[in-house]
């Protein structure tokens, strides 16, 4: 390999420093109220007021469909802006324009330039990346923005913009509540924070106590409300594929015989609100073909969500599946997911943060695992694996094991898993983030 010229050498320099700064931002604690990024984004001029915005938040799902929105759109010869979070491995991974992830030499220029407007003030990760992310859409001249909460939605971050084309609620369950508050409609009152005044609300939601919450926020906003199971549905079908049926445009609308690229009925449930917003976009006179609909929900990429993965060593060959299910409501479907697949024995490697309600959903996860490797994560707040085996259900006899490291882990799981084994990795995008670069390398360059 060449070896790098002077240029070379100080652009990897600026870029490793903008990544440095970026992470010493860890340490600002998160901060109540959008008063810093609107203070920050009018220095900047107001990039997101330039922009066509698709707001999305939940607690499930609004990743799937903020990248499904984004691959329909592509397919329909738009140029999307798609922001979401966390990251697998790189904080580039977080900001991608149709299928591309920023450089790094955009990701060093925006760095540089939100660090010289701020003059010393400082903001949190979450919000410089929101504004890293406004920045890049703007100046990319992008056709769409679609912006992926990051906590809640009223005093989230991408909370900050004041007419969105529409906004989608996915679905909600309880997460977070040392931040959003310990019952759902707590939750469900901070996640309709991002409905605005006049603009079309999108509602994944059935259960009648988030609702209630959600329509009333509408109502008092003026805000079209279209809601999952009233205005718009899915019926499942077999192998993963599922009907549209919506009322949305005040005519009955049908889509038979779709298709999602991963299994699980709530693949369907995110589908049907991808195809909600685009009728909404198409009402509009954004022209959106069924065609590039089709084929925009089969080439979704999302990794770390239900992926699924296969590795041949000189040994024999792995199957992987990794998920970054960490709540009672991602683990139930993972688990649904899991009946799509054929395999012998279930091996479990599972790492989780010692800041989250975990016990559920590991013992949710146990119930089904024929190997439970419970395993360290490289975080201050990862959870010991001794710790996480004490909140095992004593009642079930488990084949457990403790490690202290992730990498070791599933050298582990190899070991014990056979051809016809299904190796799963879940419990927190942390342990995805940590493993998936030594299956399937990095995402971005």
């Amino acid at each position: 390999m060449a070896s790098m010229t002077a240029d070379e050498k100080q652009a990897e320099q600026e870029y490793n420093e903008a990544l440095a700064f970026l992470d010493s931002l860890q340490f600002h604690k998160i901060k109540l109220g959008l008063a810093p990024m609107r203070d920050f984004l009018a220095k900047a001029g107001n990039p997101e007021n330039q922009l066509k915005i698709i707001h999305v938040a939940g607690t499930n799902g609004k990743g799937s469909v903020s990248a499904g929105l984004v691959s329909v759109l592509r397919e329909a010869g738009f140029r999307a802006g798609l922001y979401t979070s966390p990251h697998l491995s790189s904080p580039r991974e977080r900001f991608r324009i149709n299928n591309s992830f920023i450089s790094k030499a955009d990701f060093t220029r925006l760095n540089q330039k939100i660090r010289a407007q701020l003059a010393g003030d400082m903001i949190t990760y979450f919000e410089f990346t929101t504004a890293l992310a406004l920045l890049w859409f703007h100046e990319q001249k992008v056709d769409f923005a679609v912006l992926e909460t990051g906590l809640g939605g009223r005093i989230d971050a991408t909370n900050v913009i004041h007419q969105p084309l529409l906004t989608i609620i996915t679905s909600i369950s309880m997460d977070h509540e040392i931040y959003l508050g310990d019952s759902i409609e707590q939750i469900a009152s901070e996640k309709a924070g991002i409905i605005k005044s006049g603009v079309p609300i999108i509602c994944g939601n059935k259960a009648e106590e988030i609702c209630s919450v959600i329509s009333a926020k509408a109502e008092e906003l003026e805000a079209p409300l279209f809601i999952l199971g009233r205005d718009f549905d899915f019926l499942p079908l077999a192998d993963n594929h599922w009907d549209f049926e919506s009322t949305v445009t005040g005519e009955k609308f049908r889509l038979d015989d779709l298709h999602n690229n991963k299994p699980g009925l709530h693949q369907a449930e995110n589908g049907s609100l991808i195809l909600t917003a685009l009728q909404l976009l198409q009402q509009r006179g954004i022209k959106i073909q069924e065609q590039e609909i089709r084929r925009g929900l089969l080439t979704t990429a999302w990794p770390g969500r239900l992926e699924y993965l296969e590795l041949q060593t000189q040994e024999k060959s792995h199957r992987f599946l990794l998920d970054g299910a960490h709540n009672p409501a991602g683990v139930a479907s993972l688990l649904d997911a899991l009946s799509s697949f054929s395999f012998d024995r279930l091996i479990c490697i599972w790492g989780a943060m010692a800041d989250k309600n975990i016990r559920d959903s590991l013992n949710k996860v146990a119930a089904v695992a024929d190997r439970l490797i419970l395993c360290g994560i490289q975080s201050e707040r990862g959870a010991k694996p001794e710790a996480m085996h004490a909140m095992l259900d004593k009642k079930k006899e488990f084949r457990v094991i403790c490690i202290s490291s992730s990498e070791k882990a599933m050298a582990k799981a190899m070991e014990l898993a056979t051809e016809n084994d299904l190796i799963l990795i879940a419990g927190s995008l942390y342990l995805i983030g940590e493993l998936r670069p030594l299956l399937a390398g990095e995402l971005v360059d």
